[in-house]
C-alpha cells in the first residue's frame, strides 16, 4: 500500500525531472509566445484561470492536446490546483515528444495569491455538465462556449427550417435567439416542424417554439416577435443581431432580408427545400468574395415557378437535414471554425440520397451586391417581390 512518504519521494522524483517556474516567470514566458495550459477540471476552471490559458483537462490532455498545438518546438507550461497535476503533465507532454515543457510551481493558488492576471471562468457547474461533449473539442472549448454564450442570432421562421434549427442552437449554447413569425401552429406543421406539439394547435409559432427552447435549455434567452418581416420591419428586427437564419415561406421576406444582410453587414445563411430535395449557402457581406443570395436569384421567381410546400409538398424529413446544415454554419460562423458555405451552393436530393456542390461566385452585375447596384429602399424590393407574384 502506499504511504506519504512513497508520495513524497514520487514528487521529489518528478521534481528532479521536471523543470518548475514560478508564476511570474510563467506569466513573461506566455507573453513572448508559450502556450499556458490549465490542466484542472472544467469545474475547478469555472471559478476562475490564468489569462489567455488554454483550458485542457489533465484525463483528456495526451488526447487532445496534438489538436490544440502541434509544434513539438513550441514552449508549454502545465499549471494546476497547487503544482502536482501539472508534474504528471509535463511528464506526458515530455513523453508524447514536446520538447521544452515546464510546470508551473503552486499551481493556480499561487498565481491568484501573487496577483496576476485572471479571468473568470465562463462555466459554472451546470453548464460544465450540459456541454461537457462541446468542450472536450479543442477548437470550442471553454472559450468557445463563452464565444456562444454571447452570440446573438435571429431565425426568420419558427416552421420547417427554423425547427431544427432554433433547437440545436439552443442545445448548443447560443445565448440569445431571437424568433420572427406571424403563424399560427396548425396540424399540417406537425410532421415536419418538430418544435411544436398537438396540444399547441393554434398558438402563435413563436410562442410555441420559445415554450420548447425553454424547456430544453433554461439558459438560453429566447425572444419572439410575433410579426410579419416587412419593407418597414426588417431592420429594426434583424439589428442587433450577429448573423440570421434564412427559413422564409416567401420571396418577400427573402429578398428583404438579402437586402438588410448587405446593409447591416450581417451574415444570411440561406436554406430551402421543394419535395425531396434542398439547398443550402452562407452570404457573408464582410468577406470581399462573398456573392449575395441576389447572385443566386437576381429577380424573384413566380409562384408557378416555386410553389410553396403547402402547394408542392416537400417530405418531412427534409427541412430536418437543411435546417441542421443551416445550424452548423451558423455555429461554425460564430466559433471561426472551418470553410463556411461561402461562395458554394449545397444542394441535396433525398431520394438518391447525394449532395452535389455548385460553386457559386460574386456576380459583378448583381443588382443586389454589384458594382453599380443601388438600393432604393425596402419598398421597393417588396412591391418588385409582389409584381413577380
Amino acid at each position: 500500500m502506499s504511504t506519504a512518504n512513497d508520495r513524497d519521494t514520487w514528487l521529489a522524483d518528478l521534481r528532479q525531472r521536471i523543470p518548475e517556474i514560478a508564476p511570474a516567470d510563467a506569466l513573461a514566458r506566455q507573453a513572448q509566445g508559450a502556450l499556458l495550459i490549465d490542466v484542472r477540471e472544467d469545474g475547478e476552471r469555472a471559478a476562475g484561470t490564468p489569462v489567455g490559458a488554454l483550458g485542457l483537462s489533465r484525463g483528456f490532455l495526451e488526447l487532445r492536446i496534438e489538436q490544440a498545438e502541434a509544434d513539438r518546438e513550441r514552449p508549454l507550461m502545465a499549471l494546476c490546483g497547487s503544482g502536482q497535476r501539472s508534474l504528471l503533465a509535463a511528464e506526458a507532454l515530455l513523453r508524447l515528444g514536446y520538447r521544452h515543457v515546464v510546470s508551473v510551481a503552486g499551481g493556480y493558488n499561487r498565481w491568484k495569491a501573487e496577483g496576476l492576471p485572471t479571468a473568470t471562468g465562463a462555466l459554472d457547474a451546470d453548464a460544465a455538465e450540459r456541454y461537457a461533449r462541446q468542450l472536450r473539442l479543442p477548437q470550442v472549448g471553454e472559450e468557445g462556449q463563452a464565444r456562444l454564450a454571447r452570440a446573438s442570432i435571429a431565425l426568420l421562421g419558427a416552421g420547417g427550417l427554423g425547427a431544427p434549427a432554433a433547437l440545436y442552437l439552443a442545445a448548443a449554447g447560443v445565448g440569445r435567439l431571437t424568433l420572427i413569425d406571424d403563424d399560427r401552429v396548425e396540424r399540417s406543421n406537425l410532421h415536419r416542424q418538430v418544435i411544436h406539439a398537438d396540444a399547441r394547435v393554434g398558438m402563435a409559432k413563436a410562442e410555441s417554439a420559445r415554450i420548447a427552447l425553454a424547456a430544453l435549455n433554461p439558459r438560453v434567452q429566447v425572444e419572439t416577435r410575433e410579426e410579419r418581416l416587412q419593407a418597414d420591419s426588417v431592420e429594426r428586427l434583424l439589428g442587433g443581431h450577429e448573423l440570421v437564419i434564412d427559413g422564409a415561406d416567401n420571396f418577400p421576406a427573402r429578398y428583404l432580408v438579402a437586402a438588410a444582410s448587405l446593409r447591416l453587414q450581417m451574415p444570411m445563411i440561406y436554406g430551402a427545400v421543394e419535395r425531396f430535395t434542398g439547398q443550402v449557402s452562407v452570404f457573408d457581406p464582410r468577406r470581399a468574395d462573398s456573392p449575395c443570395y441576389r447572385c443566386l436569384f437576381p429577380e424573384p421567381p413566380s409562384a408557378a415557378e416555386a410553389p410553396n410546400c403547402s402547394e408542392a409538398g416537400v417530405l418531412g424529413v427534409l427541412p430536418g437535414i437543411v435546417g441542421l446544415l443551416q445550424a452548423t454554419e451558423a455555429l461554425k460562423l460564430i466559433l471561426g471554425l472551418g470553410e463556411p458555405l461561402v461562395g458554394r451552393l449545397l444542394s441535396f436530393d433525398a431520394l438518391s440520397m447525394r449532395f452535389r456542390e455548385t460553386r457559386l461566385p460574386r456576380d459583378p452585375g448583381c443588382p443586389g451586391c454589384g458594382a453599380h447596384a443601388t438600393f432604393q429602399g425596402y419598398h421597393d424590393i417588396q412591391q418588385m417581390c409582389a409584381a413577380a407574384g
